[in-house]
């Protein structure tokens, strides 16, 4: 018994170390995906940016307003009055509904704008992050060696997988060929923030859970848990840039887009309507699986506690998590709601998952407290 309990300590120890040396490694991929921001872009940026004077403006202007006389002129038809003249006559115009971020414009051309420079501190950056993944994962594996069941028992444990979940869709994502790397750079900090919120505040030394946990469920629902929130998370991110990129290009299109360091890196970030669709796409594919996390928790709560759903603190934020995305895809699907609107409701759909994961269980008590910080 006293070899068991010595193995197992010995796991949590390397536990440990493993995730304060994958934290070093993110810090080194931070600083990387930083470099590639700042020294990459303002090369190739700068001289198309310059190409694009008072005098090309009014040169589009002109060509825009050649073609709106086309088109009015093509609406017009000729017909014969009962006096014998002739009157013209327009045709009623067809209105379609569009997106307010989709203005033709074409994505940037990401973090390193072009530059070589930029593009090698990238590449280093995300050969960092594979390696600091590695030994976060690693982290994660002995983390569930030395407690014996599955890794996310508590919020200390949530957090570490949360966070190794994350980076490895991005990975994967990247693999996949995906124009996804000026995620790097958020996705590196927030995960900084995580681990070192998870050993700073939220660490709970390696223990055995409470009876009513022990079920295969805890595999199976807090899993799905761990991954919704992970592209949730990407989807956020995707979203808040939309936000960022969309006030740019409306002031380009007004003529007064800023050509100083900020407008530099908007011009390097995909178009808003590819953020929009990036966004969209990642809460639409994860939220199949929310669902799923829900009604597996009701599984699992009618096996430990006798009942399916009691409105505790926590089945009650994940449902209202889950009406918030309910209500963006079907605002997106029914109402044509595209842009702000459906930004704004996705990040407070994220806010409400965000909510149930730290105000609940640091400031709401519940059944679901049993498990610890």
């Amino acid at each position: 018994m006293n070899i068991a309990a010595a193995v197992n300590e010995n796991f949590a120890n390397y536990s440990n170390y493993l995730i304060r040396s994958a934290m070093f490694v993110y810090t080194l991929a931070f600083l990387a995906h930083l470099a590639e921001w700042v020294f990459g872009g303002r090369s190739k940026i700068a001289v198309q940016s310059a190409a694009l004077t008072e005098e090309g403006r009014a040169q589009q202007a002109a060509a825009e307003e050649a073609e709106a006389a086309r088109r009015r002129a093509a609406q017009q038809v000729t017909v014969k009055t009962a006096g014998g003249g002739t009157v013209t006559l327009e045709r009623p115009a067809v209105v379609t509904r569009a997106s307010a971020s989709d203005r033709g414009m074409e994505d940037g051309p990401g973090a390193a704008g072009g530059n070589e420079k930029g593009d090698l501190y990238g590449r280093i950056a995300v050969s960092f992050t594979v390696l600091a993944w590695l030994l976060h994962a690693g982290g994660v594996a002995f983390r569930a060696a030395s407690v014996e069941r599955a890794p996310w028992g508590n919020m200390y444990e949530f957090s570490t997988t949360f966070g190794a979940v994350a980076v490895g869709t991005y990975l994967v994502l990247l693999a996949l060929r995906k124009n996804v790397r000026w995620i790097g750079l958020f996705l590196t900090t927030t995960v900084l923030l995580d681990l070192g919120l998870a050993l700073s505040v939220l660490y709970t030394s390696s223990e055995q859970l409470v009876p009513a946990l022990h079920s295969y469920w805890l595999w199976i629902h807090v899993s799905c848990a761990i991954i919704s929130g992970a592209v949730f998370y990407l989807a956020a991110v995707g979203t808040l840039l939309f936000l960022f990129r969309d006030h740019y290009e409306v002031a380009v299109a007004a003529g007064r887009a800023d050509d100083g360091r900020w407008g530099d890196i908007m011009r390097r970030l995909p178009a808003a309507a590819t953020l929009d669709k990036f966004a969209y796409r990642m809460n639409a594919l994860v939220f199949p699986l929310w669902t799923f996390t829900i009604i597996a928790g009701a599984i699992w709560a009618q096996a430990a506690w006798g009942r399916y759903w009691g409105w505790d603190p926590k089945e009650t934020w994940a449902f209202i998590t889950w009406v918030a995305y309910a209500c963006y895809l079907h605002a997106r699907a029914t109402a044509g709601w595209k842009g702000r609107k459906a930004a704004y409701l996705a990040l407070i759909a994220f806010a409400c998952f965000l909510f149930n994961y730290y105000g609940v269980n640091i400031f709401v008590g519940g059944k679901h407290s049993y498990a610890g910080v």
